[in-house]
């Protein structure tokens, strides 16, 4: 079943996350997954969006979403997004 990670970013310091994008497909494109939408101005629906970023990522399984999540190389390039934004995210199962 496919999964999804959707993620809500506030970026802080766009210089420190260019690294961290820099070096993104090139760790996401050996896990399986399909990059959706990366949007920085959202249409809002309801309520409020505070959030500099939207990431919508789907993956065919979740065994595969956190084997990408997980890995040393991706958790090694994610220290610059953690160091350059926040971040709410989750991951829902597919209908």
């Amino acid at each position: 079943m496919s999964v999804y990670i959707v993620a809500q970013l506030t970026i802080t310091d766009r210089d420190r996350y260019a690294k961290y994008e820099e070096g993104f497909m090139g760790i996401f494109d050996k896990y399986e997954g399909e990059l959706l939408s990366v949007d920085e101005d959202p249409t809002v629906m309801e309520g409020e969006w505070a959030a500099t970023r939207s990431v919508l990522i789907k993956f065919p399984s979740k065994e595969a979403a956190m084997a990408w999540w997980d890995s040393p190389e991706y958790q090694a390039l994610a220290e610059h997004r953690r160091a350059a934004s926040t971040i709410n995210s989750f991951l829902v199962n597919g209908m």
